[in-house]
């Protein structure tokens, strides 16, 4: 069991700077963070709605994979003996 919370904290570690950063990735849809990390440049960038799309599949099944790890995490805790 020891060593399933352990994979399960590295994985909720990884995922959630990951996670982060994906986020960050996105394509500004207006003012905000993310036109300080490049949304000016990215609007010069036509035709990158697969790219986008990707981007979004990604992020979902990140952030999917980072929810079943705290789900896993609040199943060890409550029935650890």
């Amino acid at each position: 069991m020891d060593v399933l919370k352990i994979v399960l904290q590295v994985f909720l570690v990884l995922g959630g700077v990951f996670l982060t950063f994906l986020i960050l990735l996105h394509k500004g849809k207006g003012g905000g963070m993310s036109d300080m990390f490049g949304g000016g440049f990215s609007s010069t960038m036509g035709g990158s709605s697969v790219a986008e799309r990707n981007l979004n599949r990604i992020t979902v099944t990140v952030a999917l994979v980072w929810f079943v790890c705290i789900v896993g995490m609040g199943l060890l805790e409550r029935f650890a003996k």
